[in-house]
């Protein structure tokens, strides 16, 4: 196949069909979803192909028939009906202060009534306009209309950096607004709102089928394995194909027992730079999700023991995953709406499905930590040339460095930080995430909480040939070398004992009083 323009960053379908771009197409799953329903809600995570899905309904219920020819659904539609469209998005806007969603919300539907020759009036609420939208277009027309609503909840969720009072705002707001789609059903052809997350009470829309969890809609954003392999094929060359899969494959929303979705941007970029790194996570990681977790101390090292490579052992129902509250937001559903985890099994029983989860790729598992370390950081960014200079000084195998640098990351941290935090002040899980952070997010090899038959070592990091076993310990005064006696009397390296391989044994003491590293011991097992 001769390649293609990269359609990086295009959310306009004219755009990316008029451009020659590649185009995987989904218009089967579009015709099942509109011509089986009316009222949808479908919640990916950002950079997911949303908005590229939203931008394709209003081209096809507008009867751009030549920007469909070649795809499945062509030969399926009726192209001398059009209907008009009611087109709202909020991935956009900013909504940290006080009457930025009215704001915006008011820009947008002068845009529309300017476009749809709708003279607006004096109405009494931004619900009374929108209703006043839809009649005008349906009296015109003659025909229901069609309302697509992008990134809905977005100001919900940027409502919560501020406080959360505002997001409480942004959700009576918008259930003042979208009430008018279940009022006007008779006047709607489809309804179809996309977000990260259905927040509960965001809205008055319980008449909304959630296709989320469903296998029908499971690759109706996102890239598959056999997309790859066909659409995308004249893009691999030079690429290895496992390598990935494991950086970029593994959502799963239900679908095939073996379809595995690929996170489309990260895929686009990967094809343009040819390179492998987190590229999600520069443009996509939701700045919310980071906020929560350092406010409720929740760290890397927390995640990774119960979301690491075996996954969750025990399930989670699907209403669970899908809750968003503002008042309660539950830490397992918000990592998973936000792309940070993924279903990884399914268990049907009397009660419904429960649902395995764990991290679905290395972009993942290792951009989350960047973003912790970034929120951490005494300087707030992130400290990347640390995680660069952590792989320097393995390289070199020089540990006298990697305690110098870990030393002075803890010394920077601000005396507030720990007057305000319990774990900074008492627990070993937080000195010990930022070890794991660090040499995570540096894209090594590493395990927590690895079982041997005598115990289960806190940390192992493999590179290069070498495995390097710590163990972490709070401890009182200036240490007493406990951490490497475990190490020892547990045997933990004998696990790791192979020809070729060199066994590093640290031990790591903190102290509250000097909220720093006490001891560093290391030997050679």
């Amino acid at each position: 196949m001769r390649r293609r323009k990269l359609p990086t960053g295009i959310q306009t379908f004219r755009k990316l069909r008029e451009e020659g771009c590649y185009y995987v197409d989904k218009t089967a799953c579009i015709h099942q979803l509109v011509t089986q329903g009316t009222h949808y809600f479908l919640s990916r995570p950002q950079r997911f192909g949303k908005s590229l899905l939203v931008d394709t309904l209003k081209e096809l219920f507008e009867g751009s028939e030549a920007l469909f020819k070649g795809l499945r659904i062509h030969d399926l539609w009726d192209w001398s009906v059009r209907h008009p469209v009611v087109r709202l998005s909020f991935a956009a806007g900013c909504f940290d202060e006080s009457g930025s969603l009215e704001a915006d919300f008011a820009d947008q539907m002068a845009r529309l009534e300017r476009l749809a020759g709708v003279h607006s009036r004096n109405y009494a609420t931004p619900h009374h306009r929108f209703a006043g939208l839809i009649e005008a277009l349906h009296e015109r027309t003659g025909r229901q209309v069609v309302v697509l609503v992008d990134e809905y909840d977005r100001p919900i969720t940027e409502g919560l950096r501020t406080t959360l009072n505002m997001a409480k705002a942004h959700r009576d707001y918008l259930r003042d607004i979208f009430g008018v789609v279940k009022d006007f059903d008779a006047l709607i052809k489809l309804s179809f709102f996309t977000g990260v997350s259905k927040a509960s009470q965001s809205s008055d829309l319980n008449n909304l089928t959630d296709i989320t969890l469903d296998p029908c809609y499971a690759a109706i954003c996102g890239y598959t394995d056999d997309d790859l392999d066909t659409v995308f094929s004249a893009e691999l060359n030079g690429l290895d194909r496992q390598e990935i899969r494991d950086w970029y494959g593994g959502y799963r929303w239900l679908g095939k027992p073996d379809e595995s979705v690929y996170n489309p941007w990260s895929v686009l970029e990967l094809f343009r730079s040819r390179r492998f790194k987190a590229h999600w996570f520069e443009t996509g990681a939701p700045a919310f999700l980071t906020h929560t977790l350092v406010e409720r101390e929740i760290d890397s090292l927390a995640l990774e023991s119960e979301y690491g490579t075996k996954a969750t052992e025990e399930g989670i129902g699907e209403q669970e995953l899908s809750a968003f509250d503002v008042d309660d937001l539950a830490t397992t559903a918000l990592l998973f709406q936000t792309g940070y985890l993924t279903i990884t099994g399914e268990q049907r029983g009397d009660r419904g499905a429960l649902y395995r989860l764990g991290r679905p790729n290395r972009e993942v598992r290792q951009s989350l930590n960047a973003n912790l370390l970034r929120v951490m950081s005494p300087d707030g960014t992130g400290r990347d040339r640390d995680r660069v200079r952590l792989r320097n000084l393995l390289e070199k195998d020089d540990l006298v460095g990697v305690k110098a640098l870990f030393h002075a990351f803890f010394a920077g941290i601000p005396y507030e930080w720990h007057m305000r935090s319990k774990k900074l002040a008492r627990f070993e899980a937080y000195y010990a995430s930022i070890f794991y952070a660090h040499f995570d997010g540096a894209g090594l090899d590493v395990t927590v909480e690895e079982s041997t038959s005598r115990g289960r070592l806190d940390m192992a990091v493999r590179f290069r040939g070498r495995v390097y076993v710590f163990e972490f310990k709070m401890v009182a005064g200036e240490g007493d070398g406990s951490a490497m006696r475990q190490i020892r009397e547990k045997r933990y390296a004998e696990k790791h004992r192979r020809p070729g391989t060199l066994v590093h044994l640290i031990g790591v003491e903190f102290s509250a009083a000097e909220r720093n590293i006490v001891r560093f011991d290391v030997e050679r097992a």
